[in-house]
């Protein structure tokens, strides 16, 4: 994969390069599911987790839990859950903005004093259109997208997921990508496009 492809997916609007991924266990908690959803999400999880070679486990000693799932027809359900006022800033203001432009999914992240990600907030408004979608694929595009903080256009063109023998699959060059930004020898975070080089060259390792 050559560099310049690896780095649109960590550019941004303004063209800065930003990079970040996990810098601690993931701890994953899903809100508003059946057991079966549950089990399913969670898998996804660690299907992700797994190929990235990030660990994950049962508490965060900081938060409880760090990748927060909600699933839940309307998005003034949030502003009814307990205490989320207090982990979400601004919660009035940003359902306000996601119900008028018709949002079915947002993705808010934290980061510690470095600049890894230390959580990710997952809201899933189940309206017709995402309802449609089966529950192993929305959970494992989810999960990939949470995995690292991609551009806000990354997958404007294609989704993470693609197709193989009629099965849905997790895209082969964005899980290499993913695979080398979990290299132990990459860095938490990056703001240099020369990042996107070395990232570039353990992909082509792992191929």
């Amino acid at each position: 994969m050559e560099p310049s492809v690896v780095q649109r997916f960590f550019t941004r609007h303004d063209g800065d390069y930003l990079f970040a991924r996990w810098g601690r266990p993931v701890v994953p908690i899903v809100f508003g599911v059946d057991d079966t959803t549950l089990s399913v999400v969670k898998g996804a999880i660690e299907a992700v987790m797994s190929m990235a070679g990030h660990s994950m486990s049962d508490t965060d000693p900081e938060l409880g839990g760090n990748f927060l799932w909600f699933f839940f027809r309307d998005w003034g359900e949030l502003l009814e859950t307990p205490d989320l006022d207090k982990l979400v800033p601004d919660l009035l203001p940003l359902v306000t903005r996601l119900e008028s432009e018709g949002a079915n999914r947002y993705r808010l992240y934290r980061f510690d004093d470095g600049g890894a990600i230390k959580a990710v907030f997952t809201f899933l408004c189940m309206d017709d259109a995402l309802s449609e979608v089966p529950a192993e694929d929305l959970a494992l595009a989810e999960a990939t997208l949470a995995s690292l903080l991609w551009a806000e256009e990354a997958f404007s063109g294609a989704g993470p997921l693609g197709q193989a023998a009629g099965q849905i699959i997790l895209r082969p060059d964005i899980a290499a990508i993913i695979s080398a930004a979990y290299d132990p020898v990459m860095p938490d975070v990056a703001s240099d496009p020369s990042h996107a080089i070395r990232l570039a060259a353990r992909i082509g390792d792992i191929a």
